[in-house]
């Protein structure tokens, strides 16, 4: 079973959801501050890590500007009613998800199993004995895109880009019909499952963060398109 390290300075909160995951057959780590997190998740990283915002010594937006260096792990936030800038901010980062406090425990499991369900492409790689046939049909090609979802890997004129799961998903959504307006609400369902609601500024944010990690590789990139008040769209060839 999956590995989830859970990082939050209330005790509480770290028993009663590491009870929850356990009794789901999760592995679980636990850190009660971001600093000790930090090391521990570059010791021995998990599948998915669940992050307080705010703690002692570093906070969750810290620790996750600073995973992000080098890590796509899968992060979920857990946020207060009033830190509606602060999730926003998180998902720019690339956060992959928040729950906000107080939440139930049925709740957090949904949302991980969510999630982990979103990543499993993340890791997947072509099954031994596959043809390479098999492999080059699931290959999605568009002008200078590249996108193979077996291996989770996207590519800008050769150049490498790495994605989040969500991300990936939503560019893969926009790219297969290139021309074709993409509401934000079939984002949300080509990226999330349908227990998990997100509201239009998640689509939003992670469609600014593809742009941005784009044009790091190619400052001309302009492929995504916005029609205000209609959606997205990924331009024709």
């Amino acid at each position: 079973m999956p590995t989830i390290a859970l990082v939050d300075d209330d005790r509480n909160i770290l028993t009663s959801v590491s009870i929850a995951l356990e009794a789901e057959g999760y592995r679980i780590q636990t850190y009660n501050d971001g600093a000790s997190a930090l090391e521990g998740l570059k010791a021995a990283p998990p599948d998915l890590a669940i992050f307080d915002i705010k703690m002692p010594r570093m906070d969750g937006m810290e620790l996750l500007r600073r995973l992000r260096q080098k890590s796509e792990l899968p992060v979920i936030f857990l946020t207060s009613k009033d830190e509606e800038i602060d999730e926003l901010f998180g998902l720019k980062m690339g956060a992959d998800d928040f729950i906000r406090k107080p939440f139930s425990q049925r709740l957090l499991v949904e949302r991980v199993k969510a999630v982990l369900r979103r990543s499993a492409a993340k890791d997947a790689a072509a099954l031994p004995g596959a043809s390479t046939k098999d492999a080059d049909s699931k290959a999605l090609e568009r002008g200078l895109l590249m996108m193979d979802p077996e291996r989770h890997t996207c590519t800008w004129k050769g150049e490498p880009v790495t994605l989040t799961v969500t991300e990936f998903l939503i560019l893969q959504a926009l790219a297969m019909r290139p021309g074709v307006v993409k509401s934000r609400n079939a984002l949300m369902d080509a990226a999330y499952d349908d227990q998990v609601y997100v509201d239009d500024r998640t689509i939003d944010s992670h469609i600014k963060r593809l742009r941005k990690k784009f044009k790091a590789v190619d400052d001309d990139f302009d492929m995504i398109e916005t029609l205000y008040g209609v959606g997205y769209r990924f331009k024709e060839i």
